[in-house]
């Protein structure tokens, strides 16, 4: 049965792979090609001290946004939560939040909640260039819910299920959104890769109305164009080159194929001692946006009677975004 679901999974994933641009070229940008940019926001700051590259290496609360079917690879966890926020570009932030709990011995359900802040941003027009005098409100959120199992010792699958939010002032646009992850252990050096499809659905069109000032006048619109999610595949693996009770070393990669950017490759090295103190860095390759320095980022595991809690901190700098810093919390019960 395990073989069975092994080539099932192979079979699946090769024709996608077969769609993908090849290394080096990383594609051909496709750069505002969608809406909804708020969802390619990593939250927690573990993945993005590794730059991303955790798509088979995700085994908290965190999996939700990354790979759905990262909750049933911590088999050992009863409950796992995750708190975190981000320092972002231009006076924002990001906010995140899961929760999975452990049904059964095979079955879990997670929920994730995703919320931007911005700073208060004045309207302008060609007209008016310095501004209307009037306030103009920004809202990005998302509710999930995903539900992941073990199908084999080996394998395990999840899928999520999303409502994702987006307003700028009076004009705003929903849409219900999924994604489909898997997980496999190969077995050898704490080998493991995943793939995912996320952020995909029909594309919508916002509602609203917007009151345009022209050269005859002032006009209300009230129709506009379709919007689509930014859809991303990411393939990865992850291996332990050293594992033992002092010392741990976990290199990741991961191929990253959005459906509105170029194609990238990210890289990543966690290394843990005594699972308790942990260090953290990564690149990511190919992207618009390149990187100042590399990605980094510390974290610590306060083990308990009942299980766990931790504090990660990452740092992300771009050449042209600046610094970015991220801080979750986290806890585990067993």
């Amino acid at each position: 049965m395990g073989k069975k679901l092994y080539f099932l999974a192979i079979s699946f994933v090769l024709p996608v792979m077969g769609m993908a641009q090849l290394l080096p070229t990383f594609g051909n940008s496709r750069t505002g090609a969608s809406g909804m940019q708020f969802l390619k926001i990593a939250p927690d700051a573990r993945s993005t001290a590794l730059a991303g590259s955790v798509v088979g290496n995700s085994f908290d609360a965190a999996a939700m946004f990354w790979n759905p079917s990262g909750l049933a690879a911590a088999d050992s966890v009863k409950l796992s939560a995750v708190f975190s926020n981000t320092r972002y570009t231009a006076a924002s932030s990001a906010n995140f939040a899961g929760v999975s709990y452990r049904l059964g011995s095979l079955s879990y359900l997670g929920v994730q909640v995703i919320s931007m802040n911005y700073a208060p941003m004045e309207e302008t027009t060609e007209f008016q260039p310095y501004g209307t005098g009037r306030m103009v409100n920004l809202n990005n959120s998302l509710l999930g819910l995903t539900y992941s199992r073990i199908l084999t010792e080996n394998f395990c699958f999840g899928i999520s299920s999303k409502f994702a939010h987006e307003a700028i002032g009076d004009v705003a646009v929903n849409n219900v959104l999924f994604d489909l992850g898997l997980t496999y252990n190969i077995g050898i050096k704490h080998a493991r890769f995943g793939v995912t499809f996320t952020n995909f659905g029909l594309n919508v069109s916002p509602s609203g109305e917007v009151n345009m000032l022209n050269l005859n006048g002032e006009t209300v619109k009230t129709s506009f164009g379709e919007v689509s999610a930014p859809g991303m595949f990411r393939l990865g693996g992850a291996f332990d080159p050293i594992h033992n009770q002092f010392h741990s070393l976990t290199l990741s990669a991961q191929l990253n194929h959005p459906t509105d950017n170029n194609e990238s490759f990210s890289a990543g090295a966690e290394y843990a001692f005594r699972r308790f103190l942990y260090g953290r860095a990564g690149y990511e390759f190919g992207s618009d946006e390149k990187y100042n320095l590399p990605t980094l980022g510390l974290g610590m595991r306060l083990p308990r009677k009942f299980g766990n809690a931790g504090l990660d901190l990452s740092m992300v700098s771009k050449q042209r975004m600046g610094n970015m810093y991220r801080v979750s919390l986290m806890l585990n019960l067993f």
